[in-house]
């Protein structure tokens, strides 16, 4: 048992302990990992039968570096590492019979729950588009994974809408039985209805899976809690591993108490705390250690390093969000100048529509760079969809446009009317658009003609919003309440930013202009060389890896903590505990920033330092406050409109002299040489100088 002596002496105790319930309080970066998987070994070399164990965590990927490292240790090990739902996938399968399903029963995919859904609303003749069918779905899993009564539900789902819920509740349930089918949901629903209502079934796997351990406790749901305390029940020989300080995940319906109750639950478990850090300098420990110890509810774990003091966290307080980028990017040059590689570097940022500004810079400074959890921000469909609805404004010959969203979102036009007008346009030797005579794709037509009519009298930004509403785009995905259109719609708002910082910095309101602007960088293709590039990520993402350098930034009152917190109970801490995730990621340097002011969802915001930072004792923060200059609002703009004459003779930075050939109260029409044609600009842009 020579792998007992790598084991720290906190380390050593967890392992060691056999029987009787145990509660790991396991800090960042304290070994975990390391000691679920050591235990295992060490309760086989002891005697215990490998059959007899079942240890369980939160993703594949997880469950197959524990069964790596065990099989590392020792050899003929039969225990059973996987997820709650691989776990709740082998019961259901053993004992299909008593809950009424056939041997050849399938698992319905999120589309499949949908379809149903979809029929089920249609058979008793609700609309489909007044009635979400992903609230109805999302609804459901919460039934699923609450475990709620029939009594229960009847008592909280009083609302209308809640009550057309479970209306379908029921008539989903029968659907599935009838067609011998089970949802995600019920590959944990299912297990536990089955051990409460069959002593022997409960039995039976109670004497199999004599030791039991969880990973991630704190992430466990009510479903997942009511299975592992009924298989613990009979021996008690229940080992758990967490960190309520990490419980990031009640949007998921994650119930962090679940680790805080353990103790209530087994009075007489052992509690072992891990919290001798293994990633961290001393200096960014006790930036994490000075912000959690502000939530109410918590475990206390002050985590230490031998790893040596390191450098001070950094944080710079910018004026606006292209400074806070700038600033990010002059230190992440000055780090690989120093002997840093840039797969060293991480950013983090609360939201996915944060990426978009960083995305462009690495790009612009020739950066490889990947972002995980989520598409690159040109690259994700919405906003190719969006792009696409631009292009065909700007370009009605743009059969590659027409083609992606005549039926984006769904207006009943198949791909046999598209086979059709692709027909038409091959035989008559004119475009799709021009094509279309009649049908649904005739609406579609007068929307596109009357957008594009509409667009004359319409700044860029003005111009996404109309799109977006006329479309359908934006209705569509508010009526499906997911957490995944949710995000959709965040980037749509976030591409306002685009155009609008597009229209700051350039003054012009010409469409055609700007799709050249975002095509070098919407269409640039990604690097090749991935193994060594800087990671873009949200905060959420970000659990559970680690990094040399990490870069938080957007470190502002209604961005972290986000403004949706500040509504929900116990709502800060979540993003306090959000907060301290993301610094125990960094292993060598941590540099925290915000901005004055921040162009998000197309809108200037002007905020405030995030709470957290100042909750992070000063003498451990490096900050470039005392430098700060005052914001020059005025840089491109007149805080006071130019009249213009037609006829009158301008310059332009970049175009030159033209003639102002129209001018309202908003915009200022030139016309400058062949080269470049006639521009619209903002009437209050600068960079228009009057005079020959």
């Amino acid at each position: 048992m020579d792998y007992l002596n790598e084991l720290n002496k906190e380390q050593k105790k967890a392992v060691e302990h056999i029987d009787g319930p145990c509660l790991v309080v396991a800090g960042a970066g304290s070994g975990k990992t390391k000691v679920l998987t050591t235990r295992i070994a060490y309760l086989i070399d002891n005697g215990i039968s490998s059959y007899n164990i079942l240890a369980i965590t939160f993703t594949n990927k997880a469950a197959k570096e524990m069964k790596e490292r065990i099989n590392k240790i020792v050899s003929d090990n039969y225990a059973f590492i996987g997820t709650f739902h691989s776990f709740g996938l082998r019961i259901i399968k053993e004992n299909y019979e008593r809950l009424k399903l056939s041997k050849n029963f399938t698992i319905l995919d999120t589309e499949d729950v949908l379809s149903i859904i979809k029929k089920i609303l249609k058979d008793k003749g609700y609309d489909p588009k007044e009635i979400s069918p992903y609230y109805i779905r999302n609804k459901i899993s919460f039934i699923k994974n609450e475990m709620l009564s029939d009594a229960e539900i009847t008592r909280l789902f009083l609302s209308e809408i809640d009550k057309i819920v479970v209306e379908i509740y029921y008539d989903y349930e029968k659907t599935l039985q009838k067609n011998n089918v089970v949802d995600f949901d019920d590959l944990l629903k299912l297990p536990v209805k089955l051990f409460q209502e069959n002593e022997d079934i409960l039995d039976k796997y109670q004497d199999k899976y004599q030791y039991i351990l969880i990973d991630e406790y704190q992430d466990t749901n009510e479903v997942q809690y009511k299975l592992v305390r009924l298989l613990s029940s009979k021996y008690r020989n229940i080992f758990v591993v967490g960190d309520q300080n990490q419980a990031i995940y009640g949007f998921r319906q994650a119930n962090y108490k679940n680790i805080i109750n353990f103790e209530s639950d087994y009075p007489d478990a052992d509690v072992i705390v891990l919290n001798k850090n293994y990633r961290s300098t001393t200096n960014i420990l006790e930036a994490a250690n000075s912000v959690i110890k502000h939530n109410i509810e918590r475990k206390d774990v002050s985590l230490y390093s031998d790893l040596g003091t390191g450098v001070k966290v950094k944080y710079s307080r910018c004026n606006n969000d292209k400074d806070e980028v700038s600033w990010v990017i002059k230190e992440i040059n000055e780090l690989l100048n120093n002997g840093y590689k840039r797969k060293d570097i991480a950013i983090f940022y609360r939201t996915n529509a944060q990426s978009r500004i960083y995305e462009e810079a690495m790009i612009k400074n020739n950066f490889p760079y990947k972002v995980v959890g989520s598409f690159y921000f040109y690259k994700r469909k919405e906003i190719k969809d969006l792009i696409s609805y631009l292009k065909l404004v700007s370009n009605l010959d743009d059969d590659i446009s027409l083609k992606r969203i005549i039926n984006e979102p769904k207006r009943g036009i198949g791909a046999k009317t598209i086979s059709n007008l692709e027909e038409i346009s091959d035989k008559e030797n004119i475009s799709m658009f021009n094509a279309i005579t009649s049908g649904k794709e005739l609406e579609f037509k007068n929307l596109i003609l009357s957008i594009k009519n509409e667009s004359n009298k319409l700044s860029l930004t003005e111009l996404i919003d109309l799109i977006l509403d006329k479309s359908g785009i934006k209705a569509s995905l508010e009526k499906e309440d997911t957490l995944e259109n949710e995000l959709r719609l965040e980037n749509l708002m976030e591409f306002r930013s685009i155009t609008e910082s597009y229209q700051n910095i350039t003054g012009s309101v010409n469409l055609e202009d700007f799709l050249d602007e975002i095509s070098l960088i919407a269409d640039i293709t990604e690097h090749k060389d991935m193994d060594d590039a800087i990671t873009l990520m949200t905060l959420h993402s970000a659990k559970g890896l680690e990094f040399k350098i990490v870069f938080m930034v957007g470190m502002e009152e209604g961005l972290l903590p986000h403004s949706n917190s500040l509504l929900e109970e116990n709502g800060v801490e979540e993003e306090r505990r959000l907060c301290y995730v993301g610094i125990t990621r960094a292993k060598e340097r941590l540099y925290l920033s915000n901005a004055k002011i921040r162009m998000l969802y197309g809108k200037e915001m002007f905020n405030s330092p995030s709470r957290f930072i100042s909750e992070i004792n000063s003498d451990l923060i490096e900050s470039n406050i005392s430098e700060e200059v005052k914001i020059n609002k005025n840089l491109l703009y007149n805080e006071d409109k130019t009249t213009y004459k037609v006829g009158e003779v301008v310059h332009h930075l970049s175009f030159g002299k033209g003639v102002v050939i129209a001018f309202d109260e908003r915009f200022v029409t030139v016309a400058f040489d062949k080269r470049f044609g006639i521009k619209k600009f903002l009437n209050n842009y600068k960079g228009l100088k009057k005079g020959k």
